[in-house]
């Protein structure tokens, strides 16, 4: 294999300044090159001004999406041949070979081939006008470079996808020249991306969710996790992390889509972290039935109180829910080899289930196996006292969850008291807020080159919508991000946008920001199009002299794209009127952005008011505005409040944070088992679960430790209830 790479090498001796390595890839890069910016081959010097003008600013330059092929072999001569190979969606357009010097002693932090490829990488997209979007590797490159994979992804928002190779007698993979490996692997990364240009979700046997392209895109390491956190936060997960394996405890989470809002990215972040620390965690979704997730949104809205008054879940659709979560389970779970199976036949040793979908598996599971811990997570705000009425919408559709909760062993609710209804008893809450990840694509640092590939992206897809476009950096832009959900507020956000417009006008205030709504879609959201309409109405009716600077876009998921959008803002809105904890609030007080938000839910616990943000009354459309004019005029206050946004951010809010309290919970639980006659085993006590992982770890919080707040103590919950 060494001589067939220096045989390569003589003939071709390629850098990968050199471009192009035949006349017929030359050919094939030109022309789409050409075609991605719509010029002709005719070198006319009238289209090419007319075009320069659209190329200017990060988020006007369109780049050619290319995909990346990556193989390295080791020389007999001490040294390692490096190929990159790159493919468009239909064929290899370039590649180059490399010899580097070797050496496997080297320290993991001298990795010569994660420099050359990221070096490499980067400069051929800028000087093709290209954005790599994928690499596929040979899973056992990661013995030669152990750091290339999560350097491609957190360095230059490559997204690396490791195949296996048959290196068999009967397969041709050792026959083949370093670039032939390559482009195989080229080739084969193209197929793991859908139109969208995202990895394909992959949902398995079982309903199992095979998070990052079937696991195979080894985005991060366990190292990279680390930097994301405090010392005392790390150690008390590790030291859990150690018990659940060294206990060999399995964990099963069960929920109702694998994509769409914020249960889907968290239960994506922790399997993906769960993996690299070695603990078995899986996470299983039902198939869908058709009608189902129109009545659990009716749920969802009547539990928050946005439904309309005489909403209520007849007892057929009662019907339906509990017929759909018995189909599944019988069929899948319970099946043999199934999780739902009693543990010594390899099922699951503590079971979550999430939100109000699923709680019909809770008494299923307690018929088959009483002593397996179920532990119920609730993500959404419910509107407790509304289920206190008698007769009420709210009492109805609680009734028929409790029903079904009340087997489980703790509830675990956002960190607001009034979120849990009077008949959950208190020794079975804990409180746990939702969470981000700081590395997925949702977070991470990107440099301009990246989120300017976003950014373009984000006005191509409004061009095709006839919507109105970004003009950043020349105007400054309002966002708020969210699904068009009915308790998002987003009527709130146009109607505070037209009262900024008019008061900017009597300031006579010249940089008027634009103002952005948008959102990513979810299989079980069936209110997105009527929000939509009901916003694009109120526009057209009593803002149409705004119209033009308002870009209202309903996306599919791209969390780069989302990233972007926010980290380029100049506020980040979040004008819910009912709202659990929202993670999109602490996304853009991570990336410095100050937040106007109501005082709704979980919001006030994330926002700390005229430090970090503004907390506004919901619906006050008016203070909304107020604040915007500050912020848009005041640089001194802006700069200050996204100081304190960007540092204030607590580890109870991230990936490892949201580990450590589920990996805990699950350790405990194995330890303890479940109450015996109502005697024993582990008791929340309306307790925040980070607080006693940390103090049973040894590492309790110290003063001055950055945290969220606590609002509330055990006798002003006991005092808020009875």
């Amino acid at each position: 294999m060494g001589q067939a790479c220096m045989m390569i090498r003589s003939r071709f001796r390629v850098g990968y300044a050199d471009v192009f390595t035949s006349t017929f890839a030359s050919q094939l890069l030109l022309n789409a090159r050409l075609a991605s910016h719509r010029i002709s081959p005719s070198p006319s010097p009238v289209h090419s001004d007319t075009r320069l003008p659209q190329l200017v600013g990060p988020f006007s330059q369109v780049l050619t999406p290319l995909f990346l092929g990556i193989s390295a072999v080791v020389n007999d001569d001490g040294t390692v041949s490096v190929s990159l190979a790159c493919h468009d969606n239909t064929y290899l357009i370039d590649y180059s070979v490399e010899q580097l010097k070797f050496n496997e002693s080297l320290p993991k932090d001298k990795d010569v081939i994660a420099d050359y490829v990221i070096i490499q990488a980067r400069k051929y997209e800028q000087e093709n006008l290209a954005k790599f979007i994928g690499a596929g590797l040979p899973a056992d490159l990661q013995t030669l470079s152990p750091n290339l994979h999560s350097r491609l992804w957190l360095d230059v928002d490559i997204i690396p996808v490791d195949f296996d190779v048959d290196k068999s007698e009967e397969s041709f993979w050792d026959d083949k020249n370093v670039d032939e490996q390559a482009d195989s692997m080229a080739r084969k990364c193209v197929m793991v991306f859908g139109p969208s240009l995202v990895p394909i979700l992959q949902v398995g046997f079982r309903g199992v969710v095979m998070v990052d392209a079937g696991f195979r895109a080894r985005l991060t390491t366990l190292e990279d996790y680390k930097s994301t956190c405090s010392k005392t936060t790390w150690d008390a997960t590790m030291h859990y992390a150690n018990q659940l394996k060294n206990k060999k405890v399995k964990i099963a989470f069960f929920s109702s889509t694998p994509q769409g809002g914020g249960v889907a990215l968290m239960r994506h972040a922790l399997v993906r972290f769960a993996r690299l620390a070695g603990v078995e965690l899986t996470w299983y979704v039902p198939k869908p039935r058709p009608g189902v997730f129109r009545i659990t949104k009716n749920m969802h809205n009547i539990l928050q109180g946005v439904a309309k008054p005489d909403e209520r879940i007849s007892a057929e659709d009662q019907k339906t829910i509990t017929e759909w979560i018995t189909e599944n389970a019988n069929r899948y779970w319970f099946s043999k080899g199934g999780p739902l199976r009693p543990p010594q036949e390899g099922g699951a040793d503590v079971v979550v289930i999430d939100d109000p979908q699923m709680p019909g598996l809770i008494p299923l599971i307690k018929e088959v196996t009483p002593n397996r811990p179920v532990i119920y997570r609730s993500h959404i705000q419910i509107r407790s006292d509304l289920v206190a009425q008698s007769g009420s919408p709210q009492e109805e559709v609680w009734n028929f969850l409790w029903n079904n909760i009340r087997h489980a062993d703790m509830f675990v609710s956002h960190p607001i008291p009034k979120f849990v209804p009077e008949n959950v008893p208190r020794s079975l809450v804990t409180y746990l807020p939702a969470t981000t990840d700081w590395l997925d694509g949702l977070n991470k640092p990107m440099n301009d080159w990246d989120s300017g590939y976003y950014g373009s992206n984000y006005n191509s897809l409004c061009h095709n919508q006839h919507m109105t476009p970004l003009r950043y950096p020349d105007s400054r832009y309002i966002i708020q991000v969210a699904r068009f959900d009915p308790a998002k507020g987003i009527p709130t956000v146009i109607d505070s946008y037209g009262e900024f417009r008019r008061r900017a006008k009597e300031l006579g205030l010249q940089d008027i920001p634009q103002l952005v709504v948008t959102g990513n879609s979810s299989i079980d959201d069936p209110d997105g199009n009527i929000i939509y309409d009901l916003v694009m109405d109120q526009i057209e009716t009593r803002y149409s002299e705004f119209a033009d600077d308002i870009s209202v876009m309903r996306l599919q998921a791209n969390d780069q794209l989302l990233n972007t959008l926010i980290a380029k803002a100049h506020v980040v809105l979040q004008l819910s009127t009912r709202e659990g904890f929202e993670v999109k609030v602490s996304e853009a007080l991570h990336a410095g952005r100050p937040v106007i938000a109501t005082l709704a839910g979980g919001i006030p616990i994330q926002v700390k008011d005229k430090e970090n943000g503004f907390l506004v009354e919901p619906d006050d459309y008016k203070a909304v505005a107020q604040h915007l004019i500050e912020l848009c005029t005041d640089d001194e206050l802006w700069s200050r409040m996204s100081r304190a946004a960007r540092d204030g951010v607590s580890d109870e809010v991230g990936t490892v944070g949201n580990a450590l309290s589920w990996f805990y919970l699950a350790s405990k639980f194995a330890d303890v088992g479940i109450p015996q006659d109502g005697v024993g085993a582990f008791k929340g006590n309306c307790r925040w679960v980070n607080d006693l992982a940390r103090e049973e770890a040894g590492h309790p919080y110290q003063e001055g430790e950055n945290r969220l707040p606590l609002l509330f103590n055990n006798t002003t919950q006991l005092l808020l209830f009875h």
